[in-house]
């Protein structure tokens, strides 16, 4: 590994649109009518089959930040075609995006369903909200979620098939072994430094918050990242 620190020449930094885009081919018609201010038939199915989606935001002084969230498939609901909430299940507890929202409520939502190459994002404007019904409608295991991000839409749009088919993220046969490489407790010992555990103490740790949060019947010991 390289220890010397990566430095960019600023001579090869691109600073405007114009020179950005002069390295591209113009953007395709279909590219850019594909663009929706609300949420079509084909997108709210999409939505319907998707057990995953990543929420991406941005602190009020510009950090941004990517969170995962999934669920059974649908647990995104649909209020109607202009609006969409999305659950927030027990994790640990930092309130990275949430927090997030309330300073700046600008969002990105990237949709997945296992075995499409396409994806679905949707851009808009979100806000925490926590009404009884709302949250009922969305509990799970007869626990409904403290909050609800609601998103009010402004862009929506499929997008293609050549990141996934680029990347083989379907394809069994490209997948790594879990063997070749550390499990999630060394790698948490490693970025922590904590001390008076070892790693298998933390997997065994992890794995019962994983089950505290998933199936609700005895307390973490160790908080998770999701």
């Amino acid at each position: 590994m390289n220890e010397r620190p990566f430095l960019i020449d600023a001579a090869h930094v691109i600073s405007d649109e114009a020179a950005l885009k002069s390295l591209y081919e113009p953007t395709h018609t279909l590219a850019v009518q594909k663009c929706q201010d609300r949420l079509g038939p084909h997108a709210q199915e999409f939505i319907r089959r998707s057990p995953f989606v990543c929420i991406g935001t941005q602190s009020r002084d510009g950090r941004a930040d990517v969170s995962p969230r999934g669920d059974p498939v649908g647990f995104v609901k649909i209020l109607d075609e202009r609006r969409l909430a999305i659950p927030d299940r027990p994790g640990n507890n930092r309130l990275d995006s949430l927090v997030n929202i309330l300073s700046n409520p600008s969002v990105g939502l990237l949709f997945i369903v296992p075995g499409f190459e396409d994806t679905l994002r949707v851009n808009g404007r979100a806000t925490l909200v926590k009404d009884p019904a709302l949250l009922e409608s969305m509990a799970v295991r007869e626990r409904a979620p403290a909050v609800a991000i609601v998103v009010a839409v402004d862009e929506v749009f499929m997008h293609c098939a050549k990141a996934f088919r680029r990347g083989g993220i379907w394809e069994p046969e490209t997948w790594a072994s879990r063997e070749t490489r550390p499990s999630p407790g060394a790698i948490l010992l490693g970025h922590t430094g904590i001390e008076g555990m070892t790693a298998d103490e933390v997997e065994a740790g992890l794995e019962a918050g994983y089950q505290h949060d998933l199936a609700h019947d005895r307390p973490p010991t160790v908080a998770c990242d999701g």
